[in-house]
This record gives structure tokens, sequence and C-alpha cells, in this order.
């Protein structure tokens, strides 16, 4: 008898905690979510505005019109606010007294690029993201045809330059041309600081800094036009052509550049020369060696002497070479 009275103790115990539980489950369903129950906490480090709260809770209204606790689809929701460009992470929850939680982390734009007439931001992941309407964020400008395999490196070489005290005031863009060469845009003059890839970031840094320092503090920054620190253990720079003190310079190069080419012509002409001798020894065979002119000469000399030597040499050639040489 004893243990009929247990069970029957522990089977009213069940279903009276049963209705209780069912009873608050349907009481806790029913409660609406008002704005005053809504947590929306931004986690970044660096505070960005592409959304805001406002956003957010709209986003809540639209997925669960009836605001009741018990018709909110909290999977659903955490997917459409992941599913925003601008938001990297998200996370949503409710407490036992019906707050609603929403834990956000934006992206934060390491460098901003122009790419084939479009622009978009990239984070420190990689990862591209549209320009917000309403917010821009101050960030690295980037041009070119930047492949997205190269993304890290760049961002990578952003937050170096963010970071040193030297490479923030002086660079304020980056470029890629059509070699594809990387080129630093500099805040003072005209000049460009070019550095080929994206390895060995910190020692063509470095060097810069170093030709800085050392030379350039004591030129004019309109001197020069590009400043090339691409190659190892060596600083190339390129004047500026509209800078009026490189006029001299440049019109000297130009001089010596123009001097250059001068001895082609001379070689050129020395040919000709050696082509027209030819012709003229051709031409001299034909009068000297001719035979009609020695019977000429024994009409004026008529010694028996000369008329020897024309037998004894009739093969030597010495004796017609001297006369050629005469002749000229």
């Amino acid at each position: 008898m004893k243990n009929k009275y247990r069970i029957l103790k522990i089977a009213i115990t069940v279903i009276i905690l049963g209705f209780l539980l069912s009873f608050s489950l349907k009481k806790f369903s029913g409660q609406k979510i008002v704005d005053n129950k809504i947590s929306v906490k931004m986690n970044e480090k660096t505070p960005v505005y592409f959304i805001d709260e406002k956003d957010i809770r709209e986003i809540v209204k639209k997925e669960n019109p009836s605001g009741k606790v018990g018709d909110l689809n909290i999977p659903a929701l955490e997917k459409k606010i992941n599913d925003l460009p601008a938001v990297d992470s998200a996370n949503v929850y409710l407490n036992l007294n019906g707050k609603l939680n929403l834990d956000i982390k934006q992206r934060v734009p390491v460098f901003r690029l122009n790419k084939d007439g479009r622009d978009f931001y990239v984070d420190e992941k990689g990862i591209e993201f549209p320009i917000s309407k309403t917010y821009s964020h101050p960030c690295m400008l980037v041009t070119g045809n930047v492949k997205k395999d190269e993304y890290q490196k760049l961002a990578e070489l952003v937050e170096k330059i963010d970071k040193d005290d030297f490479s923030k005031k002086y660079f304020i863009g980056i470029s890629k041309d059509n070699n594809n060469d990387y080129n630093l845009l500099t805040s003072e003059g005209n000049y460009k600081v070019e550095i080929g890839d994206l390895d060995h970031i910190d020692f063509k840094v470095k060097g810069f800094k170093t030709f800085v320092e050392k030379y350039l503090v004591y030129q004019d920054p309109q001197k020069y036009s590009m400043v090339s620190v691409k190659y190892q253990n060596q600083i190339v720079t390129t004047l500026n052509p509209y800078y009026k003190e490189n006029d001299s310079i440049l019109k000297a190069g130009n001089k010596e550049l123009a001097k250059v080419p001068a001895p082609t012509p001379v070689r050129k002409t020395a040919e000709p020369k050696l082509k027209a001798a030819p012709k003229k020894e051709t031409k001299k065979p034909a009068t000297t060696s001719s035979k009609p002119k020695e019977s000429t000469k024994p009409k004026v000399v008529t010694k028996p002497k000369e008329t020897k030597k024309t037998e004894k040499k009739p093969t030597a050639a010495k004796p017609k070479t001297k006369a050629k040489v005469k002749i000229e």
C-alpha cells in the first residue's frame, strides 16, 4: 500500500509540474517583445556605422510582425542579420525574462578599392562589401587591377602603414600600374614611391625612410616624380620634368644623349667610301692594264730598254700597283 501511495504522489507531482510548466511557457510565449526588451550591441573595436540599432530593430519587426516571443524564429532572424554585407557575425538569443539580445560585429574596412570602375571596401579577412550610402569610413584608397589573392597582403601593408607614424604621415594611397608594380602615393610633392611587389615591405619602407631622413629633407619635394625602392640595396630616383630647377639638368642630359648617336652617321658614311673604292680600282685597271695604251707609249719612247722591261716582267704585279699609286 505504501508503494502505491508513493507512486500516486509522484504522478500527481509530475502532473502539477507539467501543468505549471505549460502554463508558464504559454505565458512566456505570449509576451510581446517591446523596444525596451531589445538589446543591440556592436562589438567591433573600431567604431563603424554601416548599420545602427534602428536598422536592426526594423529587421526584428519584419521577421516577427506579431511581436510575440512564441512567434519569433531566432535562427531565421540570426541568418537574416548575418546576410547583411556589412555584418561580420551576429548572435541572437532570449533571456528567461523575455529580453531579446543581439550581439553584432560589423566589418571594419582596411582599404577602399577602386577597380574596373566600381568602388567597394575590403576588410582584414580580404572580404569585399559594398559602400554605404549613409556612411563613409576613412581608410586607405587603393586603385588598379588588384587580384583577390592579393587582398590579404595588401591589408597587411595598410595595417603596417597605419601603425607606423612615419609611414602614416607620408603615404596616403596605393596604386597598381599596368606593369603590376605597386606604388605608394605621398602627401608631400608630386612623387610616388615604387615598391614593386608586396614582398619585403618592411625593408622597402625602411629604405625609403632612410632616403628621406638623409637626403630628401634637404631637397624640394617637387624635384622628383618617382622614388623607386623595389630594387635590392638601391634607390632609383626620377626627376620631375615640370620642375624649373631640373630644366638645366634635363637639357644637359638631352644634349649628352644627342651626342651619343653622332658616331653612327660617320660609320654609315665610311661604308660608301669603301664601296666606292673598288669601283675606282675596277676602272683604273681597265685603262692601265689595257695593251692599246702600251702600244701608244712606244711611239714616244722607242728605246729597246723599255721593251725589255716589259718582256722581263709580264707577270709581276708590283710595277703595276706602283703605277696605280702614282696615278692616284
